[in-house]
């Protein structure tokens, strides 16, 4: 009959959609869980679920942005009227618009006031004006690791980079994910790290592109995410793994069995084909972005605000004895010596 033709026709592919749709090993989160309950099951044990590590959001636009000095109006005005560039640059600032200037616009107007104002000095004769002048450049200098943090850690687009909503970090993406953001952070940093070494003149024209990328792309806060994952996730694999090798062995003389034959099956077709590359993923991903980012960060650390030095210490930081990035070596130390361990039992250790 045609109708019942059709349905046989169809029940295959709806199969396959929905096989394909349950498929915990296409994102991280059901996999690592995956991992755990397969691991639980080849060790005749009861899986155990802990708690994800904790993280948290970036600290909110107000905790981040440090409050600009600012000269007084009398000498903004004084400076104002003499009559060389640095009075359009006065203008700019005393505008409508310029009260309401973007971390990155306000970089850029302390930037050029302090070259304007240099530009100003040897055609000034008045003894008033210059020291005037000599003790504005002076504030502008001092001033200017704090127009650099803001046009960094103080943008709003940052917020969108760290958020921790977008998930974890994807499962065998298509390229590279976090190629763009490197290129970008690393012409960042290398601006950063000029204009806190006196080069006054290193450009700036990129950097909106840079806010932008960040604006759209949220790789940080999912790498954030996917470490918090991995360390729950991977302590909990190993604590299976102890609990099975502190009683009776998985083999008798090293001699291997059934039951470790299908421990080594699992071994390689779950954790080796499919935890460890993610676990390289991420990784390399920690490297390349993550820190970087840190290294933005640390470089203007004397600026940098408590609420958000602890946040640093904890998300970016590998060395802190709180850090993320240092908790995730550790569980997969340990959890690849647990493996050794427990398959060194019947003479199968990986690499022996």
């Amino acid at each position: 009959m045609p109708g019942i033709r059709w349905i046989r026709l169809l029940v295959p592919g709806v199969a396959l959609v929905i096989l394909t749709g349950c498929n915990p090993f296409s994102e991280a989160r059901p996999m690592m869980d995956e991992y755990v309950e397969r691991l639980a099951r080849v060790l005749e044990t009861e899986p155990r679920f802990s708690d994800l590590q904790p993280v948290s959001q970036i600290p909110r636009r107000r905790e981040r942005v440090l409050s600009m000095p600012e000269l007084d109006i009398g000498m903004l005005d004084f400076l104002s009227l003499y009559g060389c560039k640095l009075q359009r640059v006065v203008g700019e600032k005393n505008s409508v618009m310029g009260r309401v200037m973007q971390p990155l616009n306000r970089l850029r107007y302390e930037l050029n006031f302090i070259r304007e104002a240099r530009e100003c000095l040897p055609e000034v004769e008045d003894e008033e004006l210059i020291e005037a002048l000599e003790s504005a450049i002076e504030g502008k200098r001092d001033s200017l690791p704090i127009a650099i943090w803001n046009a960094t850690w103080g943008v709003e687009e940052v917020e969108s980079l760290f958020t921790l909503a977008k998930g974890e970090y994807p499962v065998a993406p298509e390229g590279n994910p976090v190629s763009d953001l490197v290129i970008e952070l690393k012409q960042l940093n290398e601006a950063v790290s000029a204009l806190l070494g006196g080069d006054l003149d290193t450009p700036l024209v990129f950097a909106g592109a840079v806010h932008q990328r960040w604006q759209a792309e949220y790789r940080a806060g999912q790498l954030i995410n996917s470490a918090s994952l991995l360390i729950t996730r991977l302590n909990d694999a190993t604590a299976l793994i102890r609990q099975k090798l502190e009683g009776p062995p998985l083999c008798l003389n090293g001699k291997p069995n059934d039951q470790s034959d299908i421990v080594q099956g699992m071994f390689f077709s779950v954790y080796i084909e499919k935890i460890q590359p993610y676990m390289g993923a991420v990784q390399q991903a920690r490297a390349t972005l993550i820190e970087p980012l840190a290294a933005l960060a640390e470089k203007q650390s004397s600026v940098m605000p408590p609420g958000f030095d602890s946040w640093f210490l904890r998300h970016l930081s590998r060395t802190g004895e709180k850090s993320l990035w240092r908790q995730l070596d550790e569980a997969m130390m340990r959890h690849t010596r647990s493996w050794q361990e427990l398959l060194e039992q019947c003479g199968l250790r990986p690499g022996a």
